[in-house]
């Protein structure tokens, strides 16, 4: 072999370390590139709804926590957050949705779709408090614990003041509403149970209160009838019939003054 061909070789053999290093550092950073592909996010993306789609909550939320990754500080990611909150919530895990809600607040308030983060969150609080899963019978609203109820009337009110226009607004409104009345009904539930056992002084403190923080509700006439006739079984006569000159004068068809009992009417939530 002659000089001027093993010139080349050589100096093709001394290139080979740099270039197999080469080589081998591309090998290395293609993988995590193709995985992150905006087209291998936004498959990810895909059939993490079409899980959604077809109630396979469990493996969506996985998917959806690896594009959220992925695609983190992104519209898509802000996207994959909210959509994971909804996989929690449909799932009934109420702590992990309002997590992932919390999280999104934090990371993203100036967000295009915080109104709908508010939305969520209040519909994960207003669902809990009805029972998701249907077991309490024979049990509305206004007979469990209030907190989920005024949780979910702080985000909805939160929306409608922030957002009045918003596109989910309009039904934030509407179930503000139902949950004023659910926490007045909760109170006079309360009062009617404390009258039933002979507490006059506490059902007529609970009607009172009723009737001052939930003017509008229409459980005001029944606070006002236990608080009339807790004032007199305590001798109360004054306050009685003051109570009295209220009820008829807001209320002067009222069944309780001919003593009638209220008969409670099917809550619009219980035809979903």
């Amino acid at each position: 072999m002659s000089k001027t061909e093993t010139k080349p070789r050589a100096a093709l053999m001394r290139a080979l370390p740099t270039l197999a290093l080469a080589l081998l550092l591309g090998a290395c950073s293609s993988t995590p590139k193709d995985e992150s592909s905006q087209q291998a996010v936004d498959k990810l993306y895909a059939d993490a709804k079409e899980e959604m789609a077809s109630g396979g909550w469990d493996r969506a939320a996985k998917a959806l926590q690896r594009v959220e990754g992925l695609a983190a500080g992104s519209l898509l990611g802000q996207q994959a957050m909210l959509d994971l909150a909804y996989t929690y919530y449909k799932q009934g895990e109420k702590a992990q949705a309002l997590s992932t809600l919390e999280r999104f607040a934090k990371l993203h308030p100036s967000s295009p779709a915080f109104d709908y983060s508010l939305y969520l969150r209040g519909a994960v609080n207003f669902n809990d408090n009805l029972g998701i899963f249907g077991n309490l019978a024979d049990q509305d609203l206004s007979e469990r614990d209030q907190q989920a109820s005024r949780d979910a009337y702080q985000a909805y009110n939160q929306l409608v003041t922030q957002y009045p226009q918003s596109r989910y607004a309009g039904d934030a409104r509407l179930r503000m509403d139902y949950i004023v009345n659910a926490l007045a009904d909760y109170e006079v539930h309360v009062a009617r149970y404390y009258f039933r056992r002979g507490a006059y002084v506490a059902a007529a403190n609970r009607a009172k209160q009723a009737m001052l923080e939930f003017q509008q509700a229409p459980a005001t006439e029944e606070a006002l009838y236990i608080m009339a006739q807790s004032y007199e079984r305590l001798g109360l006569d004054t306050l009685r019939a003051d109570a009295d000159r209220v009820l008829k004068q807001n209320f002067p068809n009222s069944r309780y003054v001919a003593g009638g009992v209220r008969q409670r009417s099917r809550a619009w939530w219980q035809f979903w």
